[in-house]
């Protein structure tokens, strides 16, 4: 991953379902839990398509 010299904190909570969920995707989305939700979020956002018609939009 590239850094720019940005990052952001933040803080969320899940309930003990939501994480069992996400502690099954670890080594499959990432080891550090960081890692697991950074990429649920990135994989969110693209299936949405957020991703590509933000790119779309830099290439305009």
């Amino acid at each position: 991953m590239r850094n720019n010299g940005y990052s952001k904190r933040i803080q969320v909570s899940f309930t003990e379902k939501q994480w069992e969920l996400i502690q099954k995707l670890k080594g499959e989305m990432g080891n550090a839990d960081a890692d697991i939700i950074r990429n649920i979020v990135i994989a969110w956002l693209s299936e949405k398509s957020f991703v590509s018609d933000s790119a779309k939009k830099k290439w305009r």
